[in-house]
């Protein structure tokens, strides 16, 4: 393996994700030559498949709309989500993000990405919750651009694969390239493991899930495999709250191709018009163009079953009592999919308010009617159950006996589907202090290592939207300032 002292930065940031950005932009723009590596042909990571919001406090856009807001209060509201967990929160570094959100929200708008709200999510006690336009994946557009103009070395296609330590100290990383070529990129100041959470990684979640059929659920970013984690574990760190997750939960399957605004490219002038439309135009007609996005990426709410739709597996066969643990259940099932099924009288009480499909949070609350126009990929209506059945490919009488209707009795049926159940996203990471460095299993910094976002959650609570999002870019940002502030091997 190549170990040429030229190929030296003063930082390594690995992972090309929101966190990954934040870091490698921060450092440049300080004046540091840096390296950013991520394994997949394209950025993105977990961010540029999120909903997109940051909660934050004390912003602009709070005050522009008269909300009154404090780093004091945000902190309080952070634990009512908590619940019984609230007693394994960091505090220290629940007060990191708040008394940096505001700042770090600031920056991120100063860099392109255009933001709306701020939207209400109770228990917050104000509206905190600031949404991307046109979507999450104009954080990534806006900061690879920013990293780029100011000189970052982007390394795509290029996996970490080991940490490079000398007397004590991470001084670099070994990589490899797709086409197998392998080489040591070294790092003056430290390395900042940005990699993203451990959703896929079967190997992690067996470790730290209670449950191996939990670990068996997929998780919904395929790369999420825990790399950064692996990485420092390898060289003493441990995981704090490895066992939390959002999910598993059951969700619709996404579209199989990109709706409108989910390729609408970031421009200025395009979220300027639709900053503008969503300000003036009334709510009937922003309220379509919202769901077209939304329904791409619900989950049912618990009630749809209560209310008296049924899950039924590929085959036709309810296979699970909707009210235990039919998240856990369906990835054993045929394919690992299911389908939601009611009758005419069932859908319809899911027309209006208070009896909703899903909920956007922030946005709006999706009904059947909201899926009958926006997801005719997973909407399906039939007068007979033979008809049902064909239309989601399912075996006639085991449909029949499900519904426990006969196979030819006539009234109008749907169908919601395919689902399948996704592990969203880990909570666990590596411990840290609140400079983002590593921490060995004696609570020392590991010399020269650094870990933001997923990374580096290090035991923080992140419950509610617009967390994880904000998390990513306030300790991206603040792993590039401390390891640039942190002296060298030589003292430096």
């Amino acid at each position: 393996m190549s170990t040429d002292s030229a190929i030296t930065y003063d930082l390594v940031v690995v992972g090309g994700g929101g966190a990954g950005l934040a870091a490698a932009t921060q450092a440049a723009e300080m004046g540091a030559s840096v390296a950013l590596l991520e394994k997949n042909p394209e950025l993105g990571g977990t961010t540029s498949r999120s909903i997109g919001s940051f909660s934050a406090n004390g912003t602009r856009l709070q005050r522009k709309a008269g909300v009154a807001d404090a780093p004091s209060e945000h902190f309080e509201d952070m634990a009512k989500f908590a619940g019984p967990l609230v007693e394994r929160d960091n505090l220290a570094l629940r007060r990191v993000y708040v008394d940096n959100s505001a700042d770090t929200l600031h920056w991120v708008q100063d860099h392109g990405v255009a933001l709306f709200g701020p939207m209400p999510e109770p228990p917050h006690r104000g509206p905190r919750m600031h949404n991307v336009l046109p979507n999450s994946s104009a954080y990534i557009y806006w900061f690879e651009r920013a990293a780029r103009k100011a000189g970052v070395r982007i390394l795509t296609n290029t996996a970490a694969r080991h940490l490079v330590v000398e007397e004590g100290r991470v001084v670099g990383v070994e990589t490899e390239t797709t086409n197998g070529t392998r080489r040591v990129i070294r790092a003056r100041r430290g390395v900042v493991l940005a990699a993203g959470d451990f959703s896929s990684s079967v190997e992690i979640k067996t470790s730290q899930f209670a449950t191996a059929r939990a670990a068996r659920v997929e998780g919904i970013n395929p790369t999420s495999t825990g790399d950064g984690l692996r990485l420092g574990m390898e060289v003493g760190g441990r995981i704090l709250n490895g066992d939390l997750a959002v999910g598993p939960e059951m969700r619709f399957v996404t579209p199989s191709r990109k709706l409108l605004l989910q390729k609408l490219p970031p421009w200025r002038i395009l979220t300027t018009i639709m900053l503008l439309a969503l300000r003036w135009l009334p709510d009937a007609i922003q309220r379509p163009f919202i769901m077209s996005f939304a329904t791409s990426y619900l989950a049912p709410s618990p009630n749809v079953f209560k209310q008296g739709a049924i899950l039924v597996n590929a085959d036709g066969e309810r296979f699970t009592d909707e009210s235990a643990n039919p998240q856990l259940e369906l990835p054993d099932q045929p394919g690992g999919k299911g389908y939601l099924v009611m009758d005419e009288a069932t859908a319809t009480q899911f027309k209006k308010w208070p009896n909703f499909i899903s909920t956007a949070p922030g946005v709006a609350y999706a009904y059947i009617d909201d899926y009958r126009r926006n997801r005719r990929d997973i909407f399906h209506s039939a007068r007979t159950v033979p008809d049902l059945a064909a239309k989601i490919g399912a075996d006639p009488r085991k449909l029949a006996a499900s519904i426990g209707q006969s196979a030819g009795s006539e009234q109008n049926f749907v169908a919601l589907g395919p689902l399948k159940s996704w592990i969203v996203l880990t909570e666990g990471g590596l411990a840290i202090d609140t400079d983002m460095r590593v921490l060995d299993q004696q609570d020392d910094p590991i010399p020269g290592l650094f870990a933001a976002g997923s990374n580096g959650q290090g035991g923080l609570l992140l419950e509610g939207h617009g967390n994880h999002v904000g998390w990513a870019f306030i300790s991206g940002r603040i792993a590039a300032k401390r390891a640039l502030w942190s002296p060298t091997k030589e003292g430096k």
